[in-house]
């Protein structure tokens, strides 16, 4: 099984693989006859449950809106016909808002544990790269995917829990906020990884990886730019359907992020998050 501790010592293990060789030491952990393992999930599990969990709670608020709130979650300040409401609009009213915000509650505490796993993943790679310029340029890729991630998900805490009905001139700069570095966290980290891991360097899972960013990534775009016309078009013309082209784009934009972060279930292929004692970490001589 791949929970099961070895009982010889010498032999290490980290996720659901022996550890054999010196380079991959640094990464494991010693085993010592007092080590148990309480709790193991793979991170592959927590990035479906993760993912799930705001997608099925924005359906569910979508379906209740246009059901029971029609009127209410159309309404704006052109008062022209529209079909489709925007996120802001489900989720900023009753009872919506609780099970959004109890979502992203959820959602938001695994998210910055895999900021911290992509780090520390960069760093290995980093450390073993011997070409200076490479690796400084890829140094700075690896800051700035650490700080658009990080800045992006407060922006998420802070566009789910101030709504724009509560304070729409703090809710549209936050959601402005948020849209940005999503769209830099992207092309960051598809420029880093073309950066560190060359073609021939690649394995299926990374070949399958890059593919799909670089899809959510384009579809981000295409999506953000409808997002732009279609919100002029409503805020200073007042077209109809406009608000509701808007609202379409942003269901897109919303989709194709969370997308764009289930790849880590392809970076991680074989990672596990465990609780456990007596697992001491070794130390390079």
């Amino acid at each position: 099984m791949p929970s099961k501790i070895a009982e010889d010592n010498n032999v290490m293990v980290t996720g659901d693989r022996s550890v054999n060789s010196e380079n991959d030491k640094e990464h494991a952990f010693k085993q010592t006859p007092d080590t148990v393992i309480h709790f193991m999930v793979s991170l592959r599990q927590i990035c479906v449950i993760v993912a799930a969990i705001p997608l099925v709670t924005l359906f569910l608020c979508l379906i209740y809106a246009i059901v029971f709130q029609f009127e209410d979650v159309h309404e704006t300040h052109c008062r022209v016909f529209n079909i489709i409401p925007s996120i802001s609009a489900i989720t900023g009213i009753s009872p919506q808002r609780y099970f959004w915000r109890i979502s992203v509650a959820i959602h938001i505490g695994p998210r910055f544990g895999l900021i911290a796993c992509y780090r520390s993943h960069y760093n290995c790679i980093l450390d073993k790269i011997q070409d200076e310029i490479i690796k400084k340029r890829a140094r700075l890729l690896a800051t700035l995917v650490f700080w658009s991630h990080t800045i992006e998900l407060s922006a998420l805490c802070g566009v789910t829990y101030v709504s724009n009905r509560e304070n729409y001139p703090l809710h549209e700069k936050i959601f402005i906020t948020f849209m940005t570095c999503s769209l830099c966290h992207m092309l960051a980290t598809i420029k880093l990884f073309n950066l560190i891991k060359p073609i021939d360097q690649q394995t299926p899972e990374d070949q399958v990886s890059i593919k799909w960013k670089k899809r959510l990534f384009a579809s981000s775009i295409l999506s953000t730019i409808g997002l732009l016309i279609f919100f002029f078009k409503h805020r200073f013309y007042c077209h109809d359907m406009a608000f509701s082209w808007f609202a379409l784009s942003e269901y897109f934009i919303a989709c194709s992020n969370m997308a764009f972060h289930y790849t880590t279930t392809l970076d991680f292929p074989n990672e596990h998050f465990f609780i456990g004692r007596g697992l001491n970490k070794l130390k390079s001589d």
